[in-house]
């Protein structure tokens, strides 16, 4: 898709979280009122007609979007979030990104076996925090899953999508 407008207000920051990661920040595409109408515009065209029930969204980035289109589809939102942070009992997955290990749970009363489920986050990278969130929802066993990020990065030899094949994903931008 590559909006321009989207791609004008993405800011790259070198060297962040560590030298070497050229990190994307979609918060000035949040700030921006513009920008959300258009990211949210062009997610409900992609999903309108895919019988989503459930957005997974994937801390902390993937909320934002993730809820939004829920509202728009009118269906629920589900949480993928760091260890600690949700109250009621959890299933997690552990995964490498590339700069550290990290974890994500989710409720176990999260998606039955009748959702169809939308995996989303900002960002596609390397790939294993949402491989990690599609083995935690492939847990619950659901009709259908589908995998959205705003951003795929290919342009530093990254091949997170490499990871999924045979999953229907769908990205807004690629850089």
């Amino acid at each position: 898709m590559n909006n321009k407008v989207l791609l004008e207000n993405l800011r790259s920051i070198p060297d962040f979280p560590r030298k070497g990661i050229n990190f994307r920040d979609v918060t000035t595409l949040y700030k921006s009122s513009e920008c959300m109408k258009i990211m949210l515009d062009e997610l409900y065209d992609l999903y309108k007609d895919k019988g989503i029930t459930k957005i997974v969204g994937i801390e902390s980035r993937g909320f934002v979007m993730a809820s939004a289109l829920a509202g728009r589809l009118g269906c629920g939102v589900v949480l993928a979030r760091k260890p600690g942070k949700l109250p009621a009992t959890v299933i997690k997955e552990s995964f490498s990104k590339e700069y550290g290990v990290d974890t994500i749970e989710m409720h176990i009363d999260s998606i039955g076996p009748d959702d169809v489920v939308l995996i989303h986050d900002d960002l596609l990278a390397t790939g294993g925090t949402a491989k990690a969130a599609y083995k935690l929802v492939q847990h619950f066993n659901p009709k259908k899953v589908f995998m959205n990020f705003l951003i795929e990065i290919r342009d530093e030899g990254l091949h997170g999508r490499d990871l999924f094949d045979g999953i229907e994903l769908t990205t807004l931008m690629t850089v």
